[in-house]
């Protein structure tokens, strides 16, 4: 049953990702152009640090399955391009192999084909402190994520109803395992009151996690006779919103849904985000073109994206933060009634200018020029 379920959600993922209309609320960010901001090429650094963690590039395959005979080898196939490459990667949820492990080959595959990689767990917010240690034991993993996704089980046939444990069992994880935890969205976002509230129970990192890629409310629908909670589908924050509601917060945060290409991901860090993940649109081009072509996509985003650092002036993934945007469309009246001040962000290089003038170093005053407004905020 498990297996026969996860193999439905690649699937289903596989489609939605080809059905895809190419659109999300990253089209309403846009880059203000400096003709003069550019850097020599050999300046550019990839590498970003957060929350005690240094990742060579600010990209990662982020969690997508296991379980199955079929998602063990699409595991074995991301894992090898994560190591050909560099990047960082997820496993999928491991509740799998908690209820049955001789299933546990198609996820430890991740740190077999990638020995020396960057590689996290994923367990869901119910896993018992034991169970967590174990998902982590298994991948010798450097990280745990544990993955929150009240709509994806609201929407799924065999889903969880009881969600008020979650606050507590995330706390006592972050406490028993060993290693830092990331908690994520799978999909409909993380807003600034829940990454503050992570911030109380102990967690390093949230992987926000929102709209605009791999819809779960749309998948488990699909699962069910009647379809009966289509309402639903395109439910929550779009990723770049919740970059937007969470800047400033105390926890580090990571960007993850919806991210189609190199300009999304140098979208998310200009937005604040100490690293991009990618999992819909990679696992599309897995299943299209096999592990070659994969290599060759993550490659080429690489490249690319150290080319826009380039252009934009950026000499590190951080360094685009000091980068004007222009806050536009639906995304912009979000940030209205949030009481996001959408002006910071669109003149961060003069305020960054204006402060080293003053004797204050750029870094300092593009850190402080967040966009949330200081007065009139509920914050």
């Amino acid at each position: 049953m498990i297996a026969q379920r996860k193999d439905d959600h690649v699937r289903l993922a596989v489609e939605q990702a080809r059905a895809s209309t190419g659109r999300n609320q990253f089209d309403e960010v846009t880059f203000v152009h400096h003709a003069l901001a550019g850097l020599d090429r050999a300046q550019v650094s990839l590498a970003t640090s957060f929350a005690g963690i240094t990742w060579q590039v600010p990209l990662y395959i982020n969690a997508m399955t296991g379980g199955s005979e079929n998602t063990g080898k699409i595991n074995g196939d991301l894992a090898v391009a994560a190591a050909a490459t560099g990047v960082p990667i997820a496993s999928g949820s491991m509740s799998a192999y908690f209820k049955d492990p001789s299933c546990a080959g198609t996820f430890s595959v991740l740190r077999e084909r990638n020995p020396d990689g960057f590689v996290m767990a994923n367990v869901n917010a119910t896993a018992s402190v034991d169970n967590a240690r174990r998902a982590v034991d298994l991948l010798q993993a450097n990280a745990l994520q544990i993955h929150v996704n009240t709509v994806q089980e609201t929407v799924m046939p065999e889903g969880d109803r009881s969600f008020a444990s979650w606050l507590p069992q995330i706390a006592a994880i972050a406490e028993g395992v060993g290693v830092p935890v990331i908690v994520k969205e799978v999909g409909f976002g993380l807003n600034r009151a829940s990454v503050d509230t992570l911030a109380g129970l102990g967690v390093a990192i949230a992987d926000l996690g929102g709209r605009g890629g791999t819809d779960f409310a749309k998948i488990e629908n699909g699962r069910r006779p009647l379809g009966d909670y289509a309402y639903l589908n395109g439910w929550g924050l779009s990723t770049a919103a919740c970059l937007l509601d969470s800047a400033g917060a105390e926890l580090p945060v990571l960007a993850s849904g919806g991210v189609r290409n190199p300009l999304d991901v140098a979208r998310a860090l200009a937005l604040g985000a100490g690293a991009v993940g990618a999992s819909g649109g990679f696992l599309r081009t897995l299943m299209d073109g096999g592990v070659d072509a994969l290599v060759d996509q993550i490659t080429t985003w690489l490249d690319q994206l150290a080319a826009l650092q380039t252009m934009l002036g950026a000499a590190t993934p951080a360094g685009l933060t000091g980068c004007d945007v222009l806050i536009t469309g639906e995304l912009r009246e979000f940030c209205v009634d949030r009481g996001i001040d959408t002006a910071g962000y669109a003149r961060r290089n003069a305020a960054a200018a204006t402060a080293g003038s003053n004797g204050t170093t750029a870094g300092t005053a593009t850190g402080s020029s967040n966009g949330h407004q200081q007065t009139g905020s509920t914050r």
